[in-house]
């Protein structure tokens, strides 16, 4: 399963989900602008795991995530 990743600035979020529009994607975050894919088969960044990802993605259609900045 091919996933599209997306990326919200006003929330510094980002999100994998299936459908390559991100109609799925939670509206309270919009915009999302579309950042790539991961494809079938291939590691997701920051070695998340593929496992969680697919469970979410069945369950509620998307997963969110965010990453940590290094405090200075």
């Amino acid at each position: 399963m091919r996933l599209y990743i997306f990326t919200s600035e006003p929330s510094g979020l980002s999100a994998f989900c299936t459908d390559m529009e991100g109609n799925k994607l939670p509206k309270q975050f919009a915009p999302w602008k579309s950042a790539g894919f991961v494809e079938d088969g291939a590691q997701p960044p920051y070695n998340f795991s593929l496992f969680k990802i697919e469970a979410a993605l069945k369950l509620v259609g998307f997963q969110l995530w965010r990453v940590k900045t290094k405090a200075d």
